[in-house]
């Protein structure tokens, strides 16, 4: 059952140079209980996608144009007011950010800033709050919760300060879980644990996620979906299966050849995608990756590919998939480091 759905998302931002159309006609829905993930070089527009859904991007310089439509359980929310928006944020829709020590409050102490939500959504009193801020750092693992509610930020390490940036997420139980680069910052080790304690959490909760990231090795073992993204558009979407064994977009492709490979000889060079993504105050009028494509025809430059239903679920934007473009034998590698998906 769908618990989001997002309609010809359109998200633009005013500069000094012009308009950045930085999201051009986003559409995907999110399931009850499952693990959507974005992926896309930096820049293509996920991050943007998903603080659209919760309207925190700040107006101006960027605003959603009146044709995008976000549905949150049937409830349309970019035309909801600010104060019911508040009302959604945190209580039903809440967003680990990438930073946590950007994202937390140097000033106030952790339990404070895990309470506050629980306070303002659920009118506890701040005595309840903390009762309740305890339980949650004990749930999502850091140690002694008693004393950490009366520490500092900077008192925590970077793999503590996100496990309270989850922790303040999923204080009033939201339905949708937005991580946003959740492990960025963080080293290899405390990565698994991050994503493994995310995993666990969402299965006891029944919580929906949608994770950005560029780490497709992160993708691989969590994600039931994933929708690949470019230049503020979505090119290619499936199940983990469709992306990584049977990818059929050329910027898929590049992604998943970037990706460093069990068995590569040790002298073996990296693949790099060459050029630079198009500048979005003029976007190109046909296919955004055609510059940077290696199998770019004389159309894709001219009109801008439609999407391709491939099966159950599985889509593409790309011309190669018409009945009359040339066949390309793409071989697929293994890409998911042994994980399955």
């Amino acid at each position: 059952m769908k618990i989001l759905e997002v309609k010809n998302l359109r998200v633009s931002f005013n500069t000094y140079a012009g308009v950045n159309q930085a999201v051009r006609g986003v559409s995907f829905h999110l399931n009850e209980g499952e693990t959507l993930a974005i992926v896309g070089e930096s820049g293509c527009g996920k991050t943007v996608t998903s603080k659209s859904i919760l309207r925190i991007l700040p107006s101006p310089p960027a605003f959603i144009h009146e044709e995008s439509e976000v549905y949150l359980e049937g409830r349309e929310l970019t035309s909801i007011s600010d104060r019911e928006m508040v009302g959604i944020r945190g209580s039903e829709i809440s967003m680990i950010f990438q930073d946590p020590m950007t994202s937390l409050n140097p000033t106030m102490k952790i339990g404070e800033q895990i309470a506050e939500s629980i306070m303002i959504h659920q009118g506890k009193s701040k005595k309840e709050a903390i009762g309740e801020v305890v339980e949650l750092l004990d749930l999502v693992g850091i140690p002694n919760p008693e004393a950490r509610v009366k520490q500092y930020p900077h008192e925590f390490s970077g793999g503590m300060r996100q496990r309270a940036m989850i922790a303040i997420a999923l204080a009033c139980n939201p339905k949708i879980l937005i991580a946003d680069e959740p492990t960025t910052a963080l080293d290899v080790t405390i990565q698994a644990q991050i994503m493994e304690l995310i995993k666990s959490l969402q299965k006891k909760l029944n919580t929906a996620v949608i994770l950005v990231t560029h780490d497709l090795g992160v993708v691989a073992e969590v994600a039931d979906r994933i929708q690949v993204m470019y230049a503020g558009e979505i090119v290619e979407t499936g199940t983990c299966r469709d992306i990584f064994y049977k990818p059929k977009h050329p910027y898929t492709w590049a992604l998943l050849k970037s990706v460093p490979k069990l068995g590569t000889e040790n002298k073996s060079e990296l693949y790099s995608l060459k050029g630079t993504p198009p500048d979005l105050l003029d976007p190109p009028k046909g296919c955004a990756f055609a510059a940077r494509c290696e199998y770019c025809m004389n159309i894709c430059r001219e009109k801008t590919p439609q999407v391709t239903d491939i099966d159950g679920g599985h889509q593409a934007a790309c011309w190669l998939l018409h009945p009359k473009a040339p066949d390309i034998n793409y071989q697929v590698e293994s890409y998911t480091g042994g994980k399955t998906c």
